[in-house]
């Protein structure tokens, strides 16, 4: 009877996934960029807030409201405009949340975790496809408001960096977006919960009416909330007034907001993409 030849014991190595570099992982984050882009293109339905939503609050509130506020409205044009391109960027990081929601919940981010990449290159991605989605919600805006008769009365150059900084701004609400989106249920409870906190922001602030004609209670808030500090210095540097000061409040409000934001929305996001 021969003895049956017993096999060597394989013996499993286990590696260690190859650590990604920070340039690597950027270049991850942009092809990732370019696929919500696509996507973006492919279905209009998901371009309403960066598209139609500035045309409707421009049409409506200046013809609407802007005879009863500034008495015409060409005058409330001028006033309007800025204030309604600070507002237009906090509705449209909406999106962000409601991406990486969408993308969790239909697995996508299951794909993402057997591919070579970064793991922050999903949220590099949705963050760098929203300042495309920023840059076309607010050249939308300025476009129909131009044709309209709203005019740059500084110069091309603070109107720039006006741009920049609404841009800015709304970078900053990436990271409350991307919060909301790692801790609601489904992605349809994502613009209620953000919703919640953004109405309360823009429409108690100075972008639509003067702070004096409002209650005292509503007066207050105003002063301390940070949009209108954003609106003053949008205002000042495309229209005339102060900057330095509404300037100094917005940049600390921006510092602030991602000292508490972004460790937060991080460690939301790096729980669920384990």
């Amino acid at each position: 009877m021969t003895a049956t030849a017993v096999p060597p014991p394989v013996t499993v190595v286990r590696t260690q996934p190859e650590r990604i570099g920070p340039l690597l992982g950027l270049a991850h984050g942009l092809t990732l960029a370019k696929r919500n882009l696509r996507y973006a293109v492919r279905t209009p339905s998901s371009l309403i807030d960066t598209v139609i939503q500035p045309v409707l609050f421009l049409l409506v509130f200046v013809f609407l409201f802007g005879g009863a506020i500034s008495g015409t409205w060409q005058e409330y044009l001028q006033t309007l405009v800025p204030g309604l391109m600070v507002q237009i960027t906090m509705y449209a990081s909406i999106g962000t949340g409601m991406a990486l929601s969408n993308d969790i919940s239909k697995g996508v981010f299951d794909r993402f975790r057997s591919l070579p990449i970064a793991r922050s290159a999903p949220l590099v991605g949705a963050v760098l496809g929203d300042v495309i989605r920023y840059v076309v919600a607010v050249a939308v805006l300025l476009a129909l408001a131009f044709a309209l008769g709203f005019r740059v009365q500084t110069d091309p150059l603070s109107a720039l960096f006006a741009f920049v900084l609404v841009v800015v701004f709304g970078l900053t609400l990436c990271w409350l977006s991307v919060l909301v989106g790692m801790v609601a249920s489904t992605p349809q409870a994502v613009p209620g919960i953000a919703m919640a906190v953004i109405l309360p922001l823009t429409f108690g602030s100075n972008i639509f009416a003067d702070p004096e004609t409002m209650p005292r209670w509503l007066e207050l808030w105003i002063g301390v909330n940070p949009v209108t500090y954003f609106v003053d210095t949008v205002r000042g540097l495309m229209i005339g007034g102060p900057v330095a000061q509404p300037l100094i409040v917005s940049l600390f409000a921006v510092v602030v907001a991602h000292l508490v934001l972004l460790p937060l929305a991080l460690r939301a996001y790096l729980r669920k993409v384990r």
